[in-house]
C-alpha cells in the first residue's frame, strides 16, 4: 500500500465527503453525536419559527430564515468534517482493494496440485500451491519450500521478501505475488476475512467504534448541553418579571453559543483522521483505541536483534595471538569467510578488504568448508594449508585434536573474553593447528537510536531492550543504545512477567514483536505492535499490525498516539475558550433591553442595541464558520515535540486557549460589520 500523502483538499474527496455530509445529517446517525443533534432540534425548531412567521407576516421571518440557516449549516460542517476524514480513509483504501482482485487457487490433494479454482471455494485447514508468477489466493502459513514474495500490493515496499516453511517468517497474505520457487500453503481465513478483508474496513472507518476518551468526552458534551438547556428554559420566566420579553429565536441562538459546537463537530473526525496517520505510516490499529493507548505509553519493550542493533554481528577488529601479524590473520580468515554466506562470514571478508586491500584470490584447487550448525565453524583447505574460523571452544577442539597441535596462548583466551564482555562475540582463527587470533563481531547499534531514546526520555517514556542474549553483553549493549533498562536470557513467560509487573504499578506498556512466543506478551501489552512478516499468531495477538514490519517504528506510533490526545485536548480548549468569547457577544445583545448595564461587557462594541439582531447573528455565522476553518487543523493534527507534560499543557493553552478567546472577538467583530454594512438584520 502506498504511503504516498494524500492532499487535504482532494477535489474527489471534497465531493464524496459534501454529498455524504447530507446523509450524516439524518437524525437517526446525528444521535449519536448530542452537540449536533441538538443543533439540528434547534435549526428545525427555528425553521418551524420561520415558516410560521412568514406565512403569519411576522416581522422576524427574516432574522428567523437567517439563524435556521446558518445553524442548519453548522451541523453540515460537522458532518461535512466527518466526511473528509473517512474520504482521505477510503481513498487509502483504494490500493488495497485493487490487490483483491479475483483470485484463484490450485488445491493440494494427495500431494498432487489440482486443477485452479476460485479462491473463494476455499476453506480454512486446505492446501494450496502457489508458484512463481502466481498471487497468493489468501491469508495462509507456508509449509513447505521457500520463495520470494512481492508484497508492495501491501506495504507499498518494492523490495521481495522471503517466505518460508517453519520458523518466524512463514506467513503470506492473500493478494501478494510469488516472484520465485514454490511454496505449498495452508489456508488460514478465506475471502471476507481475510487479512486484506479487514484491513479495507479499518482504513475506511467502517468498523471504527468510539475510544472511552471519545465516549468521556462525549458525555461531558452531553451534560453541558442539557446544563445549557435547562438555564435557557429559565429566561424566559426571568424576563417576564422583569417586565420584558426574549424571542424564541434569540434564545435558541443563544442555546446554540452556549453549547461548545466547535469540538462537537470535529470530535469525529480528530478520531478518524488519528487512524489515518498511522495508515500512511504503513501501520494499522485495530481500533482507535490502540491509538489512545499509544498516546499514554510509560514504557516501551523492543527487542534487540533488528530493533535497538542492525541484527547481524559486523567484523570490527582482528585481534593477533603473540608473534603473529595483524595481516596474516585477516587473510586466515578472509579465507576462512570466503565460502560463509552468513552476514558475519561476509562482514569478515569485507574488514580483511578495507585494512589490507586483501581481494582477486585465485582459488581454484580450493576445497571449501560452508559454516554448519554442527561444526559451528568454516574453512578452506588451499596449498597445503588447513584453515578454519568458528566460535572459539570449537576452532581450540579443532586445533587440539590435530598431531601438529601448538597450545592456545592465554592471550587468546583473554582477548576472547573482553571482546564478550564487551557485548561483542569473539570467534577464533586456526591454520596448520595453531590459532592465530581472534575476529571481534559487533551487534552494531542502529545510528541515531540513542537520540531517539534520549527523545523518549525527555517525553517520559522509559525503555526497556529484551534480547536473548547474557547479561554481560545485554548490559554493554544497553549502555552503548542508552536504554534505561533491559531483560537479558529473555523466554516468553519472562516477557509477559516484566508486561504485567509494569501494568500492576499502573503504566501503560508497548511493545513489539513478530514470532509465536511474543504473542502473550503482544496480547498482555497496552499496545501490541506485530509485524506483518511474523506469525498468525503474532498478527493476531496485536491490535496494530505494522506492514513494513519495522520495529522502530513503534517510536512514530507512540508520537502518533500523543499527537491525536494532543489535537483532541487542543481543539477542545479553543472551543471552550471560544464559547466564553461568544457570550460577550451575544448576552448583551438579548439582555440590554431588560439589563442596560450590560452594555459594560460589550467590548467589541457590536450593533446591538434594542431590535438590532446583527450581533446574534454575527456570533452564530462565526459559530459556524469556526468548524470548516478548523477541519485541516483536526486532520493533520497539532504538531507535537518531545517535551514534559507540564510544558505542553502550559504551551497548548497558551496558543489555543489565549488563541480561542482572541479569534471570536476579531472573527464576530469583522462578520458584524459586514452583516450591519448590507442590513442582513
Amino acid at each position: 500500500m502506498s504511503n504516498k500523502p494524500i492532499s487535504l483538499f482532494d477535489p474527489a474527496i471534497m465531493r464524496q465527503a459534501a454529498i455524504a455530509a447530507f446523509a450524516k445529517m439524518n437524525p437517526l446517525q446525528l444521535w449519536r453525536n448530542p452537540v449536533m443533534f441538538a443543533t439540528e432540534l434547534a435549526a428545525l425548531y427555528v425553521l418551524v419559527l420561520f415558516v410560521r412567521d412568514l406565512l403569519t407576516g411576522g416581522e422576524g421571518a427574516a432574522f428567523a430564515g437567517q439563524i435556521a440557516f446558518w445553524l442548519a449549516l453548522t451541523v453540515w460542517f460537522a458532518t461535512f468534517a466527518e466526511g473528509v476524514a473517512e474520504g482521505r480513509g477510503k481513498a487509502q483504501a483504494a490500493s488495497l482493494r485493487r490487490a483483491r482482485s479475483e483470485l484463484t487457487a490450485r488445491r493440494i490433494v494427495d500431494g498432487q496440485a489440482q486443477a485452479p479454482v476460485a479462491a473463494s471455494d476455499l476453506a480454512v485447514g486446505e492446501l494450496v500451491e502457489v508458484v512463481a508468477g502466481e498471487l497468493i489466493p489468501a491469508d495462509g502459513e507456508v509449509v513447505e519450500g521457500v520463495a520470494t514474495v512481492d508484497e508492495s500490493a501491501i506495504t507499498g515496499e518494492s523490495a521481495p521478501v522471503i517466505r518460508e516453511a517453519g520458523g518466524d517468517r512463514s506467513a503470506v497474505t492473500a493478494g501478494t505475488r510469488v516472484l520465485s520457487d514454490r511454496i505449498a500453503v495452508k489456508v488460514t481465513a478465506t475471502q471476507g476475512d481475510t487479512f486484506l478483508d479487514r484491513m479495507i474496513a479499518l482504513v475506511e472507518g467502517a468498523s471504527r467504534r468510539k475510544t472511552p476518551n471519545e465516549i468521556a468526552l462525549g458525555v461531558l458534551l452531553a451534560g453541558l448541553s442539557l446544563i445549557f438547556v435547562m438555564a435557557v428554559a429559565t429566561i424566559p420566566a426571568f424576563a417576564a418579571y422583569s417586565g420584558g420579553a426574549v424571542s424564541a429565536v434569540a434564545l435558541a441562538s443563544l442555546f446554540i453559543a452556549l453549547i461548545p459546537t466547535t469540538i462537537g463537530g470535529l470530535l469525529s473526525a480528530i478520531g478518524i483522521a488519528g487512524m489515518d496517520r498511522l495508515v500512511r505510516f504503513n501501520v494499522l490499529a485495530t481500533s482507535g483505541r490502540a491509538v489512545e493507548a499509544a498516546g499514554d505509553v510509560d514504557v516501551l519493550l523492543l527487542d534487540k536483534t533488528g530493533t535497538i542493533t542492525l541484527g547481524d554481528r559486523q567484523a570490527v577488529a582482528f585481534i593477533p595471538a603473540p608473534g603473529v601479524d595483524e595481516r596474516e590473520l585477516a587473510d586466515a580468515a578472509q579465507l576462512a569467510s570466503l565460502s560463509d554466506e552468513t552476514p558475519e562470514g561476509r562482514s569478515i571478508v569485507v574488514l580483511a578488504k578495507e585494512r589490507f586491500a586483501m581481494r582477486g584470490r585465485d582459488m581454484t584447487n580450493a576445497r571449501f568448508m560452508p559454516f554448519s550448525a554442527q561444526t559451528r565453524m568454516s574453512g578452506v583447505d588451499a596449498d597445503g594449508a588447513t584453515i578454519r574460523k568458528g566460535a572459539v571452544d570449537a576452532v581450540v577442539a579443532h586445533v587440539r585434536s590435530r598431531p601438529d597441535a601448538v597450545e592456545v596462548s592465554p592471550e587468546v583466551r583473554k582477548a576472547a573474553d573482553k571482546v564478550g564482555r564487551e557485548g561483542g562475540t569473539p570467534l577464533a582463527v586456526a591454520r596448520n593447528g595453531r590459532v592465530l587470533g581472534i575476529v571481534h563481531l559487533k551487534d552494531v547499534v542502529k545510528g541515531g537510536v540513542k537520540e531517539r531514546f534520549a527523545e523518549l526520555r525527555r517525553m517520559g517514556i522509559r525503555t526497556v531492550m529484551i534480547t536473548g542474549d547474557n547479561p554481560l553483553t545485554a548490559a554493554a549493549i544497553a549502555a552503548e543504545a542508552g536504554v534505561d533498562d533491559f531483560l537479558a536470557e529473555a523466554k516468553p513467560e519472562d516477557k509477559l512477567a516484566l508486561i504485567r509487573k509494569e501494568q500492576a504499578a499502573g503504566r501503560m506498556v508497548a511493545m513489539c514483536g513478530d514470532g509465536t512466543n511474543d504473542a502473550p506478551a503482544l496480547a498482555q501489552a497496552d499496545v501490541g505492535v506485530a509485524m506483518q512478516t511474523g506469525t498468525p499468531a503474532a498478527r493476531e495477538a496485536g491490535n496494530m499490525v505494522d506492514l513494513d514490519s519495522d520495529p522502530t517504528k513503534l517510536i512514530e506510533v507512540v508520537s502518533i498516539g500523543k499527537q491525536l490526545l494532543m489535537t483532541r485536548g487542543s481543539l477542545t480548549t479553543f472551543s471552550i475558550a471560544n464559547d466564553v468569547a461568544k457570550y460577550f457577544a451575544i448576552i448583551p445583545a438579548l439582555f440590554v433591553a431588560l439589563y442596560p448595564s450590560l452594555t459594560g461587557i460589550d467590548v467589541m462594541g457590536l450593533s446591538s442595541g434594542p431590535g438590532d439582531n446583527s450581533a446574534i447573528l454575527s456570533a452564530i455565522i462565526f459559530n459556524a464558520l469556526v468548524i470548516p476553518a478548523l477541519i485541516p487543523l483536526a486532520l493533520r493534527g497539532v504538531k507535537w515535540r518531545a517535551a514534559p507534560a507540564g510544558k505542553l499543557l502550559a504551551r497548548n493553552l497558551a496558543i489555543y486557549g489565549v488563541g480561542g478567546l482572541i479569534a471570536p472577538f476579531i472573527g464576530i467583530k469583522l462578520i458584524d460589520l459586514v452583516v450591519s454594512g448590507v442590513g442582513l438584520a
